[in-house]
């Protein structure tokens, strides 16, 4: 379930230090995996300023996106999760809030799940091409990040993060969180690395961290 757009302006962002000086808004927020100190309360602070109010966000997103909206007993796609718990993947992920944040995030979350089928893949990015308003639908290069995403998070060993009660770690760092549930940073600084050098012309993409050049 993911956020829609709005901006705003700065105020007290703890991991920021000079966020006074910054205009923020959903297309520069970013809070990349070397911070890993950061308390998630704090990191969940920062986004609340941040993105459309779950009542404005499209019906066709919340069906497909958000395990509130589903019919009792019917899973269409595995690994739906609310805002709150986005927000927190968002973070664990080290991403921002652009498509293709947004593509890695909700691919990866249906990829830690182990149950998403070929059909159940292709369904999705069918549905949201063809039915998402135009803010919320993948473009092809979307398409392939959350495709990657899929197949890393199935690669992963960490827990699905669609059944992770997130409350129990506000006061814990996301480096904290990451080794509890598992998930390996190294593992997505190796696929951020192939991403930066795939996607030149993609700000969220250019900005995970430097290319390795050996």
């Amino acid at each position: 379930m993911r956020r829609g757009v709005s901006q705003c302006m700065p105020h007290d962002l703890p991991w920021c230090e000079n966020a006074q000086e910054a205009v923020m808004n959903y297309r520069q927020w970013h809070i990349p995996l070397e911070q890993s100190g950061l308390i998630l309360e704090q990191g969940l602070e920062s986004l609340k300023a941040l993105g459309a109010p779950q009542e404005d966000i499209p019906l066709i997103v919340k069906l497909l996106e958000n395990p509130h909206y589903s019919l009792p007993g019917l899973t269409l796609f595995h690994g739906a999760v609310d805002l709150h718990q986005h927000d927190v993947i968002h973070l664990l992920l080290g991403r921002g809030l652009l498509p293709k944040d947004e593509a890695f995030t909700i691919g990866f979350t249906m990829g830690t799940t182990h149950a998403v089928t070929a059909l159940e893949e292709s369904l999705f990015c069918t549905l949201n091409q063809l039915f998402y308003p135009s803010v919320y639908r993948f473009g092809d290069e979307e398409v392939r990040v959350f495709r990657d995403a899929l197949a890393l998070g199935h690669m992963s060993a960490c827990k699905p993060l669609n059944e992770v009660d997130f409350t129990q770690f506000y006061t814990h760092s996301l480096g904290d969180i990451r080794a509890a549930l598992g998930l390996e940073s190294d593992l997505l600084r190796a696929y951020y690395r192939i991403e930066k050098q795939r996607y030149p012309h993609a700000r969220e993409s250019q900005r995970l961290g430097p290319v390795n050049t050996e």
